[in-house]
Protein backbone atom coordinates (compact mmCIF):
# COMPACT_ATOMS: atom_id res chain seq x y z
CA UNK A 1 0.00 0.00 0.00
CA UNK A 2 1.39 3.42 -1.03
CA UNK A 3 0.38 6.19 1.38
CA UNK A 4 1.12 9.91 1.35
CA UNK A 5 0.44 12.39 4.16
CA UNK A 6 0.41 16.17 3.84
CA UNK A 7 0.48 18.69 6.70
CA UNK A 8 2.24 22.05 6.68
CA UNK A 9 3.12 21.81 10.39
CA UNK A 10 6.32 19.81 10.92
CA UNK A 11 5.39 18.33 14.29
CA UNK A 12 1.89 17.41 13.13
CA UNK A 13 3.28 15.74 10.00
CA UNK A 14 5.83 13.74 11.98
CA UNK A 15 3.06 12.65 14.32
CA UNK A 16 0.71 11.43 11.58
CA UNK A 17 3.53 9.59 9.79
CA UNK A 18 4.33 7.79 13.04
CA UNK A 19 0.67 6.87 13.62
CA UNK A 20 0.28 5.62 10.02
CA UNK A 21 3.35 3.42 10.48
CA UNK A 22 1.81 1.96 13.65
CA UNK A 23 -1.51 1.31 11.89
CA UNK A 24 -0.07 -0.05 8.62
CA UNK A 25 3.56 -1.10 9.18
CA UNK A 26 3.94 -2.70 5.73
CA UNK A 27 2.94 0.44 3.83
CA UNK A 28 5.21 2.68 1.78
CA UNK A 29 4.73 6.05 3.50
CA UNK A 30 5.82 9.49 2.27
CA UNK A 31 5.19 12.82 4.00
CA UNK A 32 5.04 16.35 2.59
CA UNK A 33 4.57 19.82 4.02
CA UNK A 34 3.36 21.34 0.74
CA UNK A 35 0.48 20.22 -1.45
CA UNK A 36 2.50 21.00 -4.57
CA UNK A 37 5.28 18.62 -3.47
CA UNK A 38 2.79 15.86 -2.75
CA UNK A 39 1.23 16.21 -6.20
CA UNK A 40 4.65 16.19 -7.87
CA UNK A 41 5.47 12.97 -6.03
CA UNK A 42 2.26 11.36 -7.28
CA UNK A 43 2.97 12.52 -10.83
CA UNK A 44 6.39 10.86 -10.69
CA UNK A 45 5.20 7.67 -8.98
CA UNK A 46 1.86 6.88 -10.66
CA UNK A 47 -0.26 8.21 -7.84
CA UNK A 48 -0.87 6.67 -4.41
CA UNK A 49 -3.41 4.36 -2.81
CA UNK A 50 -4.25 6.62 0.14
CA UNK A 51 -3.68 10.32 0.84
CA UNK A 52 -4.06 11.80 4.32
CA UNK A 53 -4.54 15.54 3.78
CA UNK A 54 -4.67 18.41 6.23
CA UNK A 55 -7.30 20.85 4.99
CA UNK A 56 -6.01 24.27 6.04
CA UNK A 57 -2.55 24.79 4.53
CA UNK A 58 -0.87 27.80 2.88
CA UNK A 59 -0.57 27.60 -0.89
CA UNK A 60 -2.44 24.56 -2.17
CA UNK A 61 -4.86 23.61 0.60
CA UNK A 62 -6.16 20.11 1.26
CA UNK A 63 -9.45 20.51 -0.63
CA UNK A 64 -7.72 21.89 -3.74
CA UNK A 65 -5.12 19.12 -3.59
CA UNK A 66 -7.84 16.48 -3.17
CA UNK A 67 -9.66 17.74 -6.28
CA UNK A 68 -6.44 17.69 -8.30
CA UNK A 69 -5.51 14.19 -7.11
CA UNK A 70 -8.99 12.79 -7.79
CA UNK A 71 -8.99 14.30 -11.28
CA UNK A 72 -5.72 12.58 -12.13
CA UNK A 73 -6.06 9.44 -9.98
CA UNK A 74 -9.78 8.59 -9.61
CA UNK A 75 -9.07 5.52 -7.48
CA UNK A 76 -7.04 7.32 -4.81
CA UNK A 77 -8.56 7.26 -1.32
CA UNK A 78 -8.62 10.76 0.17
CA UNK A 79 -8.79 10.98 3.96
CA UNK A 80 -8.95 14.48 5.40
CA UNK A 81 -7.25 15.19 8.73
CA UNK A 82 -8.38 18.39 10.40
CA UNK A 83 -9.23 20.02 13.68
CA UNK A 84 -12.47 21.44 12.27
CA UNK A 85 -15.77 19.60 11.63
CA UNK A 86 -17.25 22.22 9.27
CA UNK A 87 -15.41 20.74 6.28
CA UNK A 88 -17.41 17.49 6.44
CA UNK A 89 -19.81 18.53 3.65
CA UNK A 90 -16.94 19.31 1.26
CA UNK A 91 -15.52 15.87 2.01
CA UNK A 92 -18.90 14.28 1.19
CA UNK A 93 -19.22 16.29 -2.05
CA UNK A 94 -15.76 15.13 -3.14
CA UNK A 95 -16.70 11.49 -2.41
CA UNK A 96 -13.66 11.20 -0.16
CA UNK A 97 -12.90 7.97 1.64
CA UNK A 98 -12.71 9.34 5.18
CA UNK A 99 -12.52 12.25 7.58
CA UNK A 100 -10.43 12.25 10.78
CA UNK A 101 -10.73 14.92 13.42
CA UNK A 102 -7.40 15.68 15.08
CA UNK A 103 -5.67 14.41 17.11
CA UNK A 104 -4.87 11.70 14.57
CA UNK A 105 -4.27 8.30 16.18
CA UNK A 106 -3.33 4.87 14.86
CA UNK A 107 -6.77 3.62 15.94
CA UNK A 108 -8.56 6.27 13.85
CA UNK A 109 -6.28 5.58 10.90
CA UNK A 110 -6.84 1.83 11.12
CA UNK A 111 -10.61 2.36 11.11
CA UNK A 112 -10.41 4.43 7.93
CA UNK A 113 -8.02 2.00 6.21
CA UNK A 114 -10.44 -0.83 6.97
CA UNK A 115 -13.26 1.06 5.24
CA UNK A 116 -11.67 2.56 2.15
CA UNK A 117 -13.98 3.75 -0.61
CA UNK A 118 -11.73 2.24 -3.28
CA UNK A 119 -10.38 -1.26 -2.52
CA UNK A 120 -6.64 -1.69 -2.93
CA UNK A 121 -5.49 -4.71 -4.91
CA UNK A 122 -3.82 -5.31 -8.25
CA UNK A 123 -6.87 -7.18 -9.53
CA UNK A 124 -9.38 -5.30 -7.42
CA UNK A 125 -13.06 -5.25 -8.19
CA UNK A 126 -14.71 -1.85 -8.36
CA UNK A 127 -17.65 -0.40 -6.53
CA UNK A 128 -20.67 0.66 -8.52
CA UNK A 129 -21.50 4.36 -8.20
CA UNK A 130 -25.16 5.30 -8.62
CA UNK A 131 -26.38 8.86 -9.18
CA UNK A 132 -29.94 9.05 -7.92
CA UNK A 133 -30.35 12.82 -7.59
CA UNK A 134 -31.49 14.08 -10.97
CA UNK A 135 -31.66 11.53 -13.78
CA UNK A 136 -30.61 8.07 -12.61
CA UNK A 137 -27.28 6.82 -13.95
CA UNK A 138 -24.73 4.22 -12.86
CA UNK A 139 -20.96 4.27 -13.28
CA UNK A 140 -18.09 1.86 -12.85
CA UNK A 141 -14.57 3.24 -12.83
CA UNK A 142 -16.00 6.62 -13.87
CA UNK A 143 -17.67 5.18 -17.00
CA UNK A 144 -21.44 4.73 -17.51
CA UNK A 145 -22.61 1.12 -17.31
CA UNK A 146 -24.63 -0.06 -20.33
CA UNK A 147 -27.04 -2.98 -20.07
CA UNK A 148 -28.65 -5.10 -22.76
CA UNK A 149 -32.15 -3.95 -21.80
CA UNK A 150 -33.37 -0.51 -20.68
CA UNK A 151 -35.49 -2.22 -18.03
CA UNK A 152 -32.33 -3.70 -16.50
CA UNK A 153 -31.18 -0.22 -15.53
CA UNK A 154 -34.61 0.56 -14.13
CA UNK A 155 -34.56 -2.65 -12.10
CA UNK A 156 -31.25 -1.61 -10.55
CA UNK A 157 -32.65 1.86 -9.84
CA UNK A 158 -35.69 0.35 -8.11
CA UNK A 159 -33.54 -1.90 -5.92
CA UNK A 160 -31.37 1.08 -4.96
CA UNK A 161 -34.48 3.10 -4.14
CA UNK A 162 -35.66 0.27 -1.84
CA UNK A 163 -32.42 0.68 0.12
CA UNK A 164 -31.57 -2.96 0.82
CA UNK A 165 -35.10 -4.27 1.25
CA UNK A 166 -35.64 -7.60 -0.51
CA UNK A 167 -38.20 -7.13 -3.30
CA UNK A 168 -40.48 -9.85 -4.63
CA UNK A 169 -41.25 -10.44 -8.31
CA UNK A 170 -44.74 -9.05 -7.74
CA UNK A 171 -43.37 -5.79 -6.28
CA UNK A 172 -40.85 -5.37 -9.08
CA UNK A 173 -43.35 -6.07 -11.87
CA UNK A 174 -45.88 -3.70 -10.31
CA UNK A 175 -43.31 -0.89 -10.24
CA UNK A 176 -41.61 -1.45 -13.59
CA UNK A 177 -44.75 -2.16 -15.63
CA UNK A 178 -47.51 0.24 -14.74
CA UNK A 179 -50.11 -1.23 -17.07
CA UNK A 180 -53.10 -3.52 -16.96
CA UNK A 181 -51.33 -6.55 -18.44
CA UNK A 182 -51.45 -9.71 -16.33
CA UNK A 183 -48.42 -10.34 -14.14
CA UNK A 184 -47.62 -13.54 -16.02
CA UNK A 185 -46.94 -11.59 -19.23
CA UNK A 186 -43.92 -9.93 -17.60
CA UNK A 187 -42.41 -12.85 -15.68
CA UNK A 188 -40.23 -14.04 -18.56
CA UNK A 189 -38.96 -10.52 -19.30
CA UNK A 190 -38.18 -9.98 -15.60
CA UNK A 191 -36.14 -13.17 -15.60
CA UNK A 192 -34.13 -11.86 -18.57
CA UNK A 193 -33.39 -8.47 -17.03
CA UNK A 194 -32.44 -10.07 -13.69
CA UNK A 195 -29.91 -12.22 -15.51
CA UNK A 196 -28.70 -9.24 -17.53
CA UNK A 197 -28.19 -7.19 -14.36
CA UNK A 198 -26.18 -9.81 -12.50
CA UNK A 199 -24.12 -10.90 -15.52
CA UNK A 200 -23.28 -7.37 -16.70
CA UNK A 201 -22.02 -6.25 -13.29
CA UNK A 202 -20.01 -9.46 -12.91
CA UNK A 203 -18.47 -9.19 -16.38
CA UNK A 204 -17.42 -5.58 -15.74
CA UNK A 205 -15.63 -6.51 -12.50
CA UNK A 206 -18.10 -4.91 -10.13
CA UNK A 207 -17.97 -5.79 -6.43
CA UNK A 208 -21.01 -8.09 -5.90
CA UNK A 209 -23.90 -5.87 -4.84
CA UNK A 210 -27.03 -7.90 -5.65
CA UNK A 211 -28.50 -10.44 -3.24
CA UNK A 212 -31.16 -13.00 -4.19
CA UNK A 213 -33.15 -15.10 -1.72
CA UNK A 214 -36.06 -17.39 -2.68
CA UNK A 215 -37.56 -15.36 -5.48
CA UNK A 216 -36.64 -11.99 -3.97
CA UNK A 217 -33.74 -9.68 -4.67
CA UNK A 218 -32.21 -6.58 -3.18
CA UNK A 219 -29.19 -4.30 -3.20
CA UNK A 220 -26.28 -4.66 -0.79
CA UNK A 221 -26.09 -1.03 0.30
CA UNK A 222 -22.54 -1.25 1.68
CA UNK A 223 -21.26 -2.61 -1.66
CA UNK A 224 -22.16 0.47 -3.73
CA UNK A 225 -21.68 4.23 -3.61
CA UNK A 226 -24.73 6.42 -4.11
CA UNK A 227 -25.43 10.14 -3.61
CA UNK A 228 -28.82 9.28 -2.08
CA UNK A 229 -27.19 6.94 0.43
CA UNK A 230 -24.57 9.58 1.24
CA UNK A 231 -27.40 11.99 2.01
CA UNK A 232 -29.19 9.46 4.25
CA UNK A 233 -25.98 8.77 6.18
CA UNK A 234 -25.15 12.43 6.67
CA UNK A 235 -28.51 14.20 6.85
CA UNK A 236 -27.95 15.14 10.50
CA UNK A 237 -24.79 17.04 9.51
CA UNK A 238 -25.44 20.74 9.09
CA UNK A 239 -25.64 21.55 5.36
CA UNK A 240 -26.24 17.97 4.19
CA UNK A 241 -29.55 19.03 2.63
CA UNK A 242 -27.50 20.82 -0.04
CA UNK A 243 -26.66 17.43 -1.54
CA UNK A 244 -30.28 17.15 -2.74
CA UNK A 245 -31.03 19.52 -5.60
CA UNK A 246 -34.79 18.89 -5.85
CA UNK A 247 -34.78 15.96 -8.31
CA UNK A 248 -34.66 12.21 -7.73
CA UNK A 249 -34.55 9.42 -10.37
CA UNK A 250 -36.50 11.79 -12.59
CA UNK A 251 -37.14 9.32 -15.44
CA UNK A 252 -39.02 6.82 -13.25
CA UNK A 253 -42.60 7.58 -12.07
CA UNK A 254 -42.31 5.24 -9.07
CA UNK A 255 -39.50 7.47 -7.74
CA UNK A 256 -42.02 10.22 -6.95
CA UNK A 257 -42.81 8.73 -3.53
CA UNK A 258 -39.19 9.03 -2.37
CA UNK A 259 -38.94 12.44 -4.06
CA UNK A 260 -41.93 13.62 -2.02
CA UNK A 261 -40.29 12.50 1.22
CA UNK A 262 -37.04 14.26 0.30
CA UNK A 263 -38.87 17.50 -0.57
CA UNK A 264 -40.81 17.37 2.69
CA UNK A 265 -37.62 16.72 4.67
CA UNK A 266 -35.46 19.39 3.04
CA UNK A 267 -38.13 21.97 2.21
CA UNK A 268 -37.11 22.01 -1.48
CA UNK A 269 -39.61 22.20 -4.32
CA UNK A 270 -39.08 21.22 -7.92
Amino acid sequence: MKIIAVDDEKIALEGILQEIAHAEPEAEINGFRKGEDAFSFCAENEGADVAFLDIEMPGMGGVALAKKLLTNYPDINIIFTTGYSEYAIEAIDLRCSGYILKPVTAKKIRKELDNLRNPIASDKQEKLYARAFGKFEVFLGGRPVRFRYQKTKELLAFLIDRHGVLCSNVEIISALWEDDSPESSHVSYLKNIRTDLVNTLEEKGCIPCITRVRGEMGILTDAIECDYYEYLKNRDVSGAEKLFKGEYMSQYPWGEYTLGKLIEETGKWT
